[in-house]
């Protein structure tokens, strides 16, 4: 069985439609695929249906929450939650909020070194998705040629320390690991040792969210080295944790090495995870 919990639609910063996802999880001959869109559960109906029509594949329905830890950026995953839970919803708006009311800032930074782009022009590429971002901004830039994609975009102009970078609100990630359990959810650390989070997310202090209700550990990411896999798979058996593996797929949002499937997490761990 072929399992891969951490994919995105065009309904974040995916270039897939729910549906596209769906279809191409199938060819990719995986049996089950978990949409993951960042702070939004806007993607589900359509995964779900597409998901039935096609008979051949599991959905799991989940999240990708941007939450922060001693000011650090870290992405919380949550699964299977009541997507109508008033408390949840309230500060998943938020996040998107935050995530919208910076593009001005971003746009502004961005015209005031030279380069010349337009609020109507990132909406456009956003299409679909809840929430203008980052990420579609950086398309812009890769359409007008100041960039050849979005990692460099990123490393260029995006990222904090970069001149369009603008600060947003992200939720407590203590504070949402309470809050996606008390909506019958499931919890896992997206990519917990990439770009630098082990810095916070220390062993000590992971302990400390598995006693708030931390389920798992993303630990098979591309993000992660060899060594630091080898580290937080031990640290997840013996904190009790579900050890998973995922994509992180976003369409062409992403080089091809976040194929779907090229990481995945096994039935045990999987069923381990649905069943806590």
């Amino acid at each position: 069985m072929r399992i891969d919990l951490h994919t995105h639609s065009n309904r974040s910063d995916g270039t897939d439609s729910p549906s596209e996802l769906v279809s191409k999880a199938v060819s990719a001959g995986l049996d089950v695929v978990a949409l993951t869109d960042h702070d939004s559960t806007a993607g589900w109906e359509e995964a779900e249906q597409a998901a039935m029509d096609v008979g051949r594949i599991e959905l799991v329905r989940g999240i990708e929450v941007s939450t922060k830890l001693d000011g650090k950026s870290i992405h919380l995953l949550g699964y299977e939650f009541d997507p109508t839970d008033v408390p949840l919803l309230a500060e998943l708006d938020r996040v998107l909020t935050g995530r919208n009311s910076r593009l001005p800032g971003i746009i502004a930074n961005l015209n005031a070194i030279g380069i010349d782009i337009t609020a109507a022009e990132v909406d456009a590429k956003a299409s679909n998705a809840k929430a203008s971002g980052r990420p579609h901004v950086a398309d812009v830039l890769v359409d007008k040629r100041v960039v050849v994609d979005r990692d460099e975009a990123f490393d260029l102009y995006l990222m904090p320390g970069r001149p369009g970078y603008v600060h947003r609100y992200a939720a407590d990630l203590p504070d949402t690991i309470r809050l996606l359990k008390a909506a019958g959810g499931k919890t896992v650390l997206a990519h917990p040792w990439s770009r630098g989070s082990d810095r916070v997310l220390t062993p000590a202090r992971i302990a400390e969210l598995a006693d708030l209700g931390l389920d798992g550990l993303e630990v098979d990411h591309n993000d992660h080295g060899l060594e630091a896999r080898a580290r937080l798979g031990q640290l997840a058996r013996e904190l009790g944790l579900v050890h998973t593996g995922s994509s992180d797929y976003h369409g062409t949002g992403k080089s091809a090495r976040f194929s779907l499937g090229c990481h995945t997490t096994a039935r045990d761990q999987f069923e381990r995870l649905l069943s806590r």
